[in-house]
């Protein structure tokens, strides 16, 4: 009887709530990049980015819960916002990939180019 529950709330979810879901872990994804960027390289951009991406992540996930309770378009809307905040941040324009960085290094945060100094001990 459970799982008859659980199909027919999924069944009866908009295409919108999918959307919200998707958005949400984009705004997540960006957030972990800039996080990883920021640890290898030291950079205060990606630091600022990554402190106030946990409140974007946060705004995103609002949204979802709003897409859940059938208000699509509110949710939507906070992914967007929080999207459109995540962006206008302003980074650093030192070049922290190579030109032989892959798309998948770029996508990961993976930076070939460490500028953080390592502590002497």
């Amino acid at each position: 009887m459970v799982r008859s529950q659980i199909i027919s709330i999924v069944m009866s979810m908009s295409y919108l709530v999918y959307i919200a879901v998707f958005g949400a872990a984009a705004v997540a994804y960006l957030w972990l990049r800039d996080a990883r960027v920021f640890y290898r390289t030291g950079l205060a951009g990606y630091r600022k980015s990554a402190y106030y991406g946990v409140f974007y992540t946060a705004l995103s996930l609002t949204g979802v819960l709003f897409a859940l309770r059938g208000l699509d378009l509110i949710g939507l809307g906070l992914i967007l916002l929080a999207l459109y905040l995540q962006g206008g941040i302003k980074k650093e324009k030192k070049q922290i990939w190579s030109e032989k960085s892959t798309t998948a290094d770029r996508i990961l945060g993976k930076a070939e180019r460490p500028v953080r100094k390592t502590r002497q001990k």
